[in-house]
């Protein structure tokens, strides 16, 4: 689902009666600014939408319509199909999956050859024209890892490929589109070779990759560094920095005087986390009705 606004505001609001949860400022977007509703990416429901002067139009969502009309008890039988689903079919292509996964549309990620691990917590977002490839390579001397690191981020559209090794560290964000190699996969010179030259890759902790960036192979990203999106890595970057451009440079520093949070917050308390999405869920979707969902689906209107 794809939002365009012409001169609007969007507000993201999350409360329950009486207790608001978590808020964020207000945004104010610029004449036709997309913003993709599966980039927004967070486990519980996104609540109270607010667009002024919008124009929406489908773009192959859990829901293509601005609300979410889903009964409850429906949405609860689609996570849970979607955790079957993940147990059944994607963690056998693993060599290991942590627990607290959260894996959306799992049927949309792609898994290609062993030695490729998640830690706890993984959250992946996918969206049926926008997949999540992990791809290892096995041939002759080469023989490709990926390892992913606790409360780890990938969104829709990200791309892992290995002939050697790929390590993410904890509490990494892997925006839409980005992709990371650690090989040419074909010889400079002798283009008939496979594979080519292959270095590994390394990220440190808390390290965000930026919508549509490229990291090359042998490149080391440290710890908490941003990546800024279309950008194409091709060297390494030191620690708490922001880089980006083709070919990556540093443009800043990040402020030592202020207080990083990662992802690893977010799950401090899993069982509280849990209780609070439901509790979302249950705010805004119990007085949804499966006749009104139906209609929706097959009747839909402006506004719906």
């Amino acid at each position: 689902m794809i939002y365009k606004t012409t001169e609007a505001f969007l507000a993201v609001l999350l409360v329950v009666p009486g207790k608001p949860l978590f808020t964020t400022t207000q945004v104010r977007l610029t004449p036709g600014h997309p913003i993709r509703a599966q980039d927004i990416c967070y486990t519980g429901a996104l609540i109270a939408l607010a667009l002024a002067n919008g124009l929406c139009t489908k773009h192959d969502y859990a829901e293509n319509m601005i609300h979410d009309h889903r009964p409850y008890q429906m949405k609860r039988l689609y996570l849970a199909l979607e955790r079957r689903y993940a147990a059944h079919f994607i963690a056998p292509q693993l060599a290991h999956l942590g627990s607290g996964f959260h894996l959306m549309k799992p049927w949309n990620i792609r898994l290609h050859g062993d030695h490729i691990s998640l830690g706890d917590n993984a959250h992946i977002v996918t969206a049926d024209d926008r997949q999540v490839s992990l791809s290892t390579w096995q041939f002759e001397a080469n023989s490709g890892h990926i390892e992913i690191g606790d409360n780890c981020l990938l969104c829709p559209g990200v791309r892992i490929d290995s002939a050697s090794r790929v390590k993410i560290g904890d509490n990494c964000m892997l925006a839409a589109g980005s992709y990371l190699t650690d090989a040419d996969w074909h010889d400079i010179y002798d283009r008939t070779r496979a594979v080519g030259t292959t270095r590994p890759v390394t990220l440190g902790e808390n390290v965000w990759i930026g919508d549509g960036a490229i990291v090359c192979k042998g490149v080391t990203i440290g710890e908490n560094s941003v990546i800024g999106a279309g950008s194409v890595v091709t060297q390494d970057i030191p620690p708490n920095v922001i880089a980006a451009g083709n070919p990556a440079r540093v443009v800043k520093t990040l402020d030592p005087g202020r207080t990083l949070v990662t992802r690893a917050s977010i799950f401090a308390d899993r069982a509280a986390l849990a209780r609070q999405n439901d509790q979302i869920d249950r705010y805004v979707l119990t007085s949804n009705k499966l006749s009104a969902w139906l209609r929706t689906k097959l009747f839909p209107r402006r506004g719906d």
